[in-house]
C-alpha cells in the first residue's frame, strides 16, 4: 500500500496544476506581433516569461524560417503544442509534414474548414460531414505516419460548432484526430459551456482561453485579454471544474507587443 501510494503521488506530481505556467500554450503570437520578432527572439521570449508551450501559427512569409524555428525552439526547451495546418494536402501541407519528420518533432496539426451557415438539413448535415470526412482522412493518415495528431479547430459558421467537429470525428473513427476549442469563436456558446465542455472532452486536445462578454463578438470585443471580460471568472471556474486535464491556450491575438500581451 505505501508502494502504491507513492507511486501515486508521484505520478499527481508530475501532472501540471491546470492554470500553472508551464501548461499554458502561447497562441497566435506570430503575425499578431507588432514587434515582428523572428524566431530567436520568440523563442527567447517565451522562454524569460516561463512558457514551455507555443502553437504556431504561421504565415507563408513564414516559410524560409520553419528550420530556424524549430531549431529554436528546441534549444530553448519550448514544446511546439501545435503547428496550424492547411485543410488539404497542398504543398505547404506537405513542406510542413516534411518539416516535422525532419527535425523529429510531434505536434498537432490544428486545421479549420469552411462549411457554410450553422443551420442545415439533415442531408445537407450528412453531406457536410462526409465532405470533411473525406478532405481530413488524407491529413490525418499522413499525420499518423509521423506520430502528430490532427486538431479540429473551431472558427466560426459550420464547422466551428464542435458538436459538428465530433460528428466529423466519429464518422472518420481515426485515434489521431480531436479537436481545439477556442473561446474567443464560442461567444455563442457561454450558455451551454458546462455541458459542451463534456461532449467534446473524450476528444479535446487543447482550450484556448479569451476574456470574454457577452456577445462581445458583435460589438467589437471579440479578441479581450483574459481578466478583462465581464464573463471571465465564471467561464474559467466552469473549465477548472470540469475535469479537463490538457493545455490551456493564452491568445496574444492582437496587434501589439505579443510580450506584453502574454504577460497581462
Amino acid at each position: 500500500l505505501l508502494i502504491f501510494t507513492g507511486l501515486a503521488v508521484q505520478a499527481l506530481a508530475a501532472v501540471p496544476p491546470l492554470f500553472a505556467r508551464e501548461n499554458l500554450v502561447a497562441c497566435c503570437i506570430v503575425p499578431f506581433d507588432s514587434a515582428k520578432r523572428g524566431p530567436e527572439e520568440r523563442a527567447e521570449m517565451l522562454a524569460r516569461l516561463g512558457f514551455k508551450k507555443f502553437a504556431y501559427d504561421w504565415r507563408a512569409e513564414h516559410i524560409p524560417t520553419f528550420d530556424e524555428e524549430m531549431d529554436v525552439l528546441k534549444r530553448y526547451g519550448i514544446e511546439l503544442t501545435a503547428f496550424w495546418f492547411p485543410g488539404a494536402m497542398n504543398d505547404d501541407a506537405k513542406t510542413i509534414l516534411d518539416l516535422l519528420k525532419r527535425h523529429g518533432i510531434k505536434t498537432q496539426l490544428w486545421i479549420t474548414m469552411g462549411g457554410g451557415d450553422i443551420q442545415c438539413t439533415p442531408e445537407e448535415q450528412a453531406a457536410r460531414v462526409q465532405e470533411n470526412v473525406d478532405a481530413i482522412r488524407p491529413i490525418a493518415e499522413a499525420a499518423a505516419e509521423i506520430g502528430c495528431t490532427v486538431g479540429l479547430y473551431n472558427h466560426g459558421a459550420w464547422f466551428g460548432e464542435p458538436d459538428n467537429e465530433i460528428a466529423i470525428i466519429k464518422a472518420l473513427n481515426l485515434p489521431n484526430v480531436g479537436l481545439v476549442y477556442n473561446m474567443h469563436h464560442g461567444h455563442d456558446h457561454v450558455d451551454q459551456l458546462p455541458a459542451l465542455i463534456q461532449r467534446m472532452m473524450p476528444y479535446l486536445y487543447c482550450f484556448n482561453l479569451n476574456g470574454m462578454n457577452r456577445d462581445g463578438d458583435k460589438k467589437g470585443q471579440k479578441i479581450l485579454p483574459i481578466g478583462q471580460g465581464e464573463l471571465d471568472k465564471d467561464l474559467i471556474r466552469i473549465v477548472r471544474d470540469s475535469g479537463y486535464a490538457g493545455p490551456i491556450g493564452i491568445l496574444g491575438h492582437t496587434e501589439d507587443d505579443a510580450e506584453d500581451t502574454l504577460r497581462d
